[in-house]
């Protein structure tokens, strides 16, 4: 049974981010195979029609050189989402999604925003936001790790660059941190040592056992085992017949 849980937890790590970037090259495959453009289903502020986007601009992209930029970030941070807080993975990222799209169908200024990359700020603010409210080694090396190699990615939340959705990305930021602090109760917490433990008692500590009171190590003798004596009764037939 354990096998196979964890046979279908690690399946699902690679498979779920593997699913989401084939289906944004699937749709801008389509766009291009058969000459649609979907920029207009993207976010656009502040009107009803532009709502829409909020759901399926994710899934749209203006040319190659944008999806290129979004695959691998999506597939690297949505991965170690999956592999680190799978219990809250897909919250994360539906949640994610709309509440992104929402802030910035709010903030945004009067533009078609499509792209990918809103989802991918808020799981780089979630995954470092998260790991530093833990205080758990193993996701502050996570957090650190993102730092690493999206933290320039920080500037792209300001206005320096034109036909870039700031806004977007800056909506994302925020979602990302807003769901760390939501999910706090979700932190993964340091694993506690017996001796660590409140009702902790050197009685019933079974490595202090081994020591006497003076801190000499007492070695323990295994109880001998009486070995079981053999009995062995030899049958034979006498041969009456002669060589």
């Amino acid at each position: 049974m354990k096998n196979r849980e964890h046979f279908q937890f690690s399946t699902g790590v690679i498979a779920y981010p593997i699913f989401f970037v084939l289906t944004i090259w699937l749709v801008f495959w389509f766009e291009v195979r058969f000459g649609y453009n979907f920029s207009k289903y993207g976010v656009y502020p502040q009107t009803l029609k532009g709502l829409r986007g909020v759901v399926l601009s994710p899934f749209i992209h203006g040319d190659i050189k944008h999806i290129y930029h979004n695959t691998v970030p999506l597939f690297v941070l949505s991965t170690a989402l999956f592999y680190f807080y799978r219990h809250i993975a897909w919250k994360v990222i539906l949640y994610g999604i709309l509440l992104s799209g929402f802030l910035t169908w709010c903030i945004a200024r009067p533009s078609y925003h499509i792209g990918v990359s809103g989802l991918i700020y808020v799981l780089v603010s979630f995954t470092f936001f998260k790991g530093v409210f833990a205080k758990h080694y193993r996701l502050i090396a996570l957090s650190l790790m993102v730092i690493f190699l999206y933290g320039s990615m920080i500037w792209y939340t300001l206005p320096i660059e034109k036909g870039i959705s700031w806004e977007g990305h800056m909506a994302g930021l925020i979602t990302g941190l807003l769901f760390a602090l939501f999910f706090r109760k979700e932190i993964a917490k340091p694993k506690k040592y017996l001796w660590e433990q409140e009702n902790y008692n050197e009685d019933n500590d079974p490595f202090l056992k081994h020591f006497d009171e003076n801190g000499n190590f007492i070695e323990t003798v295994e109880p001998e085992i009486e070995e079981e004596q053999l009995n062995i009764s030899y049958h034979f037939k006498k041969n009456d017949k002669a060589d």
